[in-house]
């Protein structure tokens, strides 16, 4: 077959998408696939791009700012005229209202309630998680001993609260407890965004009633990330009287935090008092030991995944076990860093070249980067004041270093959109999303853009004085 014929097909044929979500499946994982991509459904396609439907805003905007690149890369292999995709929101079909009644909301076959409107995929609990793939080590062995005992003696341990820094598992193990106890308890693990999100939403139609039931009518009630709910006055008054009710009826309560229950700021003492007096336990810093432990099970769980071997070198398992020790989560974002280097280049890094790959990760681990450090240098680089930059003005002088202060943020952080958000005078995580494509658009036309970024991107990592601004 000639190229003109080749070419030819690829303009006239409509993208198979059936071999697009099998690539997607190998290229990206089958955790990743199953989790989000398989819930992406073919609309149309039209002369550059390609409409594709997806059941919420929530899905959509995950998959926009983690894995569009990489699925238009994948589409562009099969249909090279395509340089865009747009999404539709398509929601489900929905129940009759008998059949609602009927069903109460409640998914027998999984034993977990949810909420009419939940993004269900928000919640759900994920197999993947459970205590038998939990690495334990000194700083995690009392959290994962008193996590087991919640499951086997429900309501001894109650409320069950449990804290640690950003990315040391915390949401492992509560998702390991909701696991084992919806074998047999009805179980609502639900995040505290997710919580506030409904409670403003059933107030707005008038629903309180149902919202009452839905969380009052549960055996176990699993809430991450508490924090979230400073400040919230109204919401906090009607989660002290669920959390009541709960207890009253011998429902267990299992929350997580980011810090000790009477650090939190802006909760109520009341709702304090409560969480201090249950089982308070908390996830420290992963040491040297458990940190290498957890290199070599994803080593392992990725050689295991795909059919080429990853021959990792002991020399950089070491480096990467001592060098990356704030959290597990950027020990492991550290290894898949390596891996897709191997990838690309056929061939696995030496120690110099690792170096040069988590240079961002080695740096902040050393320098301690904050959004609160990002905006100051921001601020000075481009002659304003912070008050300024997170004010809601919109003039031009104003919204780019806003919009270059988020995406560092975003790049030199483990920070989430609505954590970025709530640093930039509590915006919405769609403005975080839309600040970074921006800045990432900007940086591929204008070179100054790319120099101006870099530079103080370099006086954040490295206090290079050579770049002072």
């Amino acid at each position: 077959m000639t190229n003109s014929t080749i070419n030819k097909n690829l303009k006239s044929d409509t993208v198979n998408w059936n071999l697009i979500q099998n690539e997607m499946k190998t290229k990206l994982g089958s955790d990743i696939y199953e989790s989000w991509l398989k819930k992406i459904d073919f609309v149309e396609e039209f002369r550059n791009y390609i409409l594709l439907s997806v059941p919420t805003r929530f899905i959509r905007d995950w998959i926009t700012s983690r894995y569009l690149d990489q699925i238009l890369q994948i589409i562009k292999n099969y249909k090279k005229d395509i340089i865009r995709i747009e999404f539709k929101i398509i929601e489900p079909v929905t129940l009759r209202k008998e059949e609602i009644e009927k069903d109460n909301f409640v998914d027998d076959k999984e034993n977990i309630t949810f909420l009419k409107d939940s993004f269900l995929q928000y919640n759900r609990i994920d197999p993947n998680k459970r205590f038998e793939n939990f690495i334990t080590g000194p700083s995690n062995k009392l959290a994962f001993e008193a996590s087991l005992k919640v499951t086997e003696i429900k309501s001894h341990y109650n409320p069950f609260y449990l804290y640690g820094g950003v990315g040391m598992g915390k949401t492992h193990l509560l998702n390991s407890i909701g696991f084992e106890l919806k074998k047999k308890n009805k179980v609502m693990f639900i995040s505290a965004e997710r919580f506030m999100y409904q409670f403003v939403k059933s107030i707005k139609s008038n629903d309180m009633v149902k919202f009452k039931e839905y969380f009052r009518n549960t055996d176990i009630l699993i809430i991450d990330d508490i924090q979230f709910m400073n400040g919230k006055e109204a919401m906090q008054e009607e989660f002290f009287h669920t959390f009541n009710a709960l207890l009253d009826k011998g429902s267990q309560i299992i929350v997580s935090a980011d810090r000790a229950p009477n650090k939190l700021s802006r909760i109520q003492e009341r709702i304090k008092s409560r969480f201090s007096g249950g089982l308070v336990v908390d996830i420290q810093k992963p040491d040297f030991e458990l940190r290498k432990k957890i290199v070599e099970k994803k080593i392992y769980d990725l050689n295991n995944l795909y059919p080429e071997e990853i021959n990792l070198s002991k020399e950089i398992q070491d480096f990467i076990s001592l060098e990356i020790n704030t959290s597990i989560r950027e020990l492991v974002g550290a290894i898949n860093r390596i891996v897709s280097f191997a990838r690309i280049y056929k061939k696995m890094p030496n120690l110099s070249e690792t170096k040069v790959v988590l240079k961002d990760l080695l740096n902040l681990t050393e320098n301690k980067v904050t959004i609160d450090l990002i905006q100051t240098l921001v601020c000075r680089f481009f002659k304003i004041s912070k008050n300024e930059m997170l004010s809601s003005r919109r003039s031009r002088y104003l919204v780019r270093p806003r919009q270059t202060a988020i995406y560092l943020t975003k790049i030199l952080t483990s920070k989430s959109l609505p954590e970025i958000g709530r640093e930039f005078s509590n915006r919405d995580h769609t403005t975080i999303i839309h600040s970074v494509k921006t800045i990432e658009k900007l940086k591929k036309q204008d070179p100054e853009m790319v120099e101006n970024i870099n530079k103080i991107k370099n006086q954040i990592l490295y206090n290079n004085k050579d770049n002072e601004i």
